[in-house]
């Protein structure tokens, strides 16, 4: 079943929703795409995915949701993000139906905190997002359980020569544009500014933009310069032939997840095997996507009218759509972000990292 429906929060746009606005000025032809104080007890953020993760093989997992016909379900996503392109190819390529599911895709364009009260309330079954987009809400409460990392890369620091910020230290007492005030690509920056001994608080200004115009904020000298998310970060780096500064696949972040798979904590609790199936499938799908890029990009172009498949296909190449840990390395993922996100001040003081992740994660595929 592939019925779509469009869900935007009432109240205004979220960081979601502003990637559709004006979006048909910003699909164009393009070539090549361009490229802290802790107990001794932690481990640092660094040394603890220094040796990163043997990812478990989906293929290998028997996680097929019982009964004699296909168990129904709703999975919310977002056209406008090519990170949620694996449940598209879930759908097309048949993975859903490999684990006896029949899935019914919701385009949520919405904020994060209303996407997770879906999930939580029941409304929607699972969902893909930014992992650094739905810690803050997870941390109060909601009742989401993180079954799988989906992939790694997506977030990109965009600036232009005259500028001169060349690292993320040239970020301190400068004006950055971002698509939301929490939005997961300012938490991503922030967690770096503290790395930099840089108070993402006090020593940065961040101004709040839709996403199409983070670069017509850039050009009027508004900002010096701005992060999002592929695919409209790396369209309008390559159309304005900006700089790109870091991105989440950067340095210690090489081996980090960036977006993940959340399943409303009845479902995980009361029927185990159909969260295992759905989180088989989708891990099964990014397996695809990371051999079949070109592929994946024509199959996602289907349903968004953000980028072309020539536009996203070199970006779904630079992501890590292989790595997609579960269990206690996903727990570890969680654990480190949390602690960064503490660091930063977006987490409370008062929360523990290795809490948080034992909490909010839900290993589904042990055996």
């Amino acid at each position: 079943m592939d019925e779509r429906q469009d869900v935007r929060r009432a109240e205004g746009p979220g960081r979601r929703t502003l990637l559709g606005f004006g979006v048909a000025t910003i699909v164009v032809p393009l070539g090549a795409m361009a490229q802290v104080v802790r107990r001794p007890s932690q481990p640092s953020p660094t040394d603890a995915l220094a040796d990163p993760p043997i990812c478990r093989v989906a293929g290998e997992v028997e996680a097929i949701a019982p009964g004699s016909t296909p168990r129904k379900l709703t999975i919310t996503w977002n056209t406008s993000a090519v990170c949620n392109v694996g449940v598209a190819v879930a759908d097309a390529q048949g993975f859903f139906a490999k684990r006896n599911l029949e899935v019914e895709k919701i385009n949520f364009a919405g904020a994060t905190d209303q996407l997770l009260e879906l999930l939580a309330s029941g409304k929607a079954d699972a969902g893909v997002g930014m992992a650094l987009g739905w810690m803050k809400p997870l941390e109060q409460g909601f009742d989401v359980k993180l079954t799988a990392a989906i992939h790694g890369g997506c977030i990109r620091l965009i600036t232009n020569r005259a500028s001169g910020i060349t690292s993320v230290a040239g970020l301190k007492g400068r004006v950055i544009g971002v698509t939301s005030m929490a939005g997961p690509d300012k938490n991503f920056m922030s967690i770096l500014a503290v790395k930099q001994g840089i108070d993402p608080v006090k020593d940065i200004e961040w101004r709040a933009y839709p996403a199409d115009l983070l670069g017509v904020a850039l050009q009027k000298r508004e900002i010096h310069a701005f992060s999002g998310a592929d695919p409209i970060v790396s369209i309008l780096r390559d159309r304005d032939q900006l700089v790109e500064v870091t991105n989440n696949l950067s340095g210690e972040f090489a081996h980090r997840t960036c977006c993940v798979l959340g399943i409303k904590g009845k479902l995980v609790r009361e029927e185990r095997p159909v969260a295992a199936a759905v989180t088989a499938a989708l891990m099964d799908a990014q397996d695809w996507v990371a051999k079949n890029p070109d592929e994946a990009a024509a199959i996602f172009a289907g349903f968004t009218k953000v980028a072309s498949a020539g536009q996203m296909a070199p970006m779904l190449r630079s992501h890590t759509h292989h790595h997609h840990p579960v269990g206690s390395d996903l727990k570890k993922e969680i654990a480190l972000y949390a602690q960064e996100l503490r660091q930063a001040s977006v987490f409370k003081p008062s929360t523990d990292p290795a809490r948080f992740a034992e909490r909010v994660c839900a290993d589904v595929l042990a055996t």
